[in-house]
């Protein structure tokens, strides 16, 4: 039995190995890999429906983001994050993000905040929808978007590879429960306080989001044995 949801499947397109590096990495997150365990690069070539070289080198980049480390003649483990990484992972976003969006409240234009309105209500229909693959990526396109209204794209790159890196493993357990959708919300109450030009509420909304969310991972480790898909080694 395959490791990989039938979406995941890669149709032959340009950049065909960042497009494989996209799809481990939300299999990653939607828990279809789990952590620990050592895959192959031909058995997740099939799966994709592409050759195993695009595959062995976007596990080349994933192990640059330390998402995954190579195994000899074996095949490629998920890296585990430890509980100390988490904490540590929240620390450095909160004290990025939550000054960040306070000066984006300040600075930025009613245009700029409404255009990411879309994304925020995609966020919440991914999570009714228990489409975990559209909920991710809406999420990471309204975070980066927000920042990047701060026109720091280096501040952007830090964060975007800090979510990569905590990559909110576990998610099937809080979709199962509905978790999920109540921190999918929070995008929504966040942009109001923005749209207000509520700067305090705005910034305490985002640490108490961050904070919901790393209450979700810690819920989500305990509860991880019996979510997602629970393969054997390749």
């Amino acid at each position: 039995m395959g490791h990989l949801s039938s979406r995941s499947v890669i149709p032959v397109r340009e950049n065909l190995r960042d497009q494989v590096a996209n799809a481990l990495r939300a299999a990653l997150i939607a828990g279809e890999l789990r952590p620990g365990v050592v895959y192959s690069a031909p058995t997740l070539a099939a799966e994709l429906g592409v050759s195993a070289t695009p595959v062995r080198e976007a596990m080349l980049d994933l192990t640059r983001e330390g998402l995954v480390e190579a195994v000899r003649n074996k095949g490629f483990r998920i890296t585990e994050v430890s509980e100390r990484e988490l904490d540590e992972y929240t620390e450095i976003r909160e004290m990025i993000e939550v000054p960040t969006i306070g000066r984006v409240t300040d600075w930025a234009a009613v245009e700029q905040l409404e255009a990411l309105r879309p994304l925020a209500e995609e966020i919440v229909k991914g999570a009714r929808r228990h489409d975990l693959i559209a909920y991710l990526e809406a999420d990471r396109r309204f975070h980066l978007g927000l920042l990047g209204l701060a026109g720091n794209t280096h501040l952007v790159q830090v964060v975007g590879d800090l979510r990569k890196r905590s990559r909110l493993y576990g998610l099937t357990a809080l979709d199962a429960n509905g978790r999920l959708v109540k921190s999918a919300e929070e995008h929504l109450e966040l942009l109001d306080l923005m749209l207000a030009g509520d700067t305090e509420g705005a910034q305490a909304c985002m640490r108490r989001h961050l904070g919901n969310v790393r209450s979700l991972w810690a819920g989500s480790s305990q509860e991880a044995p019996t979510a997602g898909l629970d393969r054997g080694v390749s």
